[in-house]
């Protein structure tokens, strides 16, 4: 099976060689640790996707998005920036980078993000999986269907965008900025936006069945977890 072919540009040996650890089994990685060198590759290889720091020692990674977007490549990109300010992220997506990630970061994120990302591109959608299962619940990234316990579920496609994120990350908590990135693309919302979303997939994932399945976790997100079973007699186990 052919693999996704990524390109990460990272001047840093350490950051690069920590990647291309994690990534290999699932990527076919090459690495350019300059700007020019990158532009190079890119100009001459045939990469599904770029992996690109933003502080490099001869090219910035705005610059290097921007000369990629005006030579008409369209390949998704995917900045990895030490910066944090609003202008930054604002300046990057403008540039053409199709998301960013701050440093430092978790594996289980980036990752997680490249899946995102290669999800839209048909030649690999059925290797980064299409069907997501857990605690009786399915979604099928293909078909767009959902269901609980064999009974199915019609969602919306925030709810949609929603539940695939917390399947993702099952039994792990995840923050509301992050679902903001998984339905909304990171765009300004209301404050209150995720949680109203939240509680009609609630209505339609948990209110109709005995154990709930999405649950808050104060001050931190939102957290999919059906490992404690509700007894009878109204105590957990």
């Amino acid at each position: 099976m052919q693999l996704p072919k990524i390109l990460l540009v990272e001047d840093d040996h350490n950051i690069a060689g920590t990647l291309v650890q994690a990534l290999h089994s699932s990527y076919d990685i090459d690495i350019a640790a300059a700007g020019r060198l990158a532009v190079y590759k890119i100009t001459n290889g045939n990469y599904d996707l770029i992996v690109l720091d933003l502080n490099l020692p001869d090219i910035s990674g705005l610059a290097i998005c921007q000369q990629l977007r005006d030579k008409g490549f369209s390949m998704p990109i995917l900045i990895l920036t030490g910066e944090d300010s609003v202008l930054t992220k604002i300046n990057l997506l403008d540039a053409g980078a199709n998301d960013y990630l701050t440093k430092p970061f978790s594996l289980g994120e980036l990752k997680a993000r490249l899946r995102v990302l290669l999800r839209s591109s048909k030649k690999f959608s059925l290797l980064v999986g299409s069907q997501l299962s857990a605690y009786g619940l399915t979604l099928d990234r293909q078909t767009l269907k959902v269901s609980r316990d064999g009974q199915a579920i019609k969602l919306r496609r925030k709810e949609f965008a929603l539940l695939e994120c917390l399947l993702e990350h099952a039994g792990s908590v995840v923050s509301r900025t992050y679902l903001n990135r998984c339905a909304w693309q990171g765009e300004e919302l209301w404050t209150n936006t995720v949680d109203v979303h939240i509680k009609n997939l609630r209505d339609k994932i948990d209110k109709p069945f005995e154990q709930p399945l999405i649950h808050t976790v104060h001050g931190l997100g939102y957290k999919l977890d059906g490992s404690q079973v509700r007894l009878k007699l109204g105590l957990a186990v």
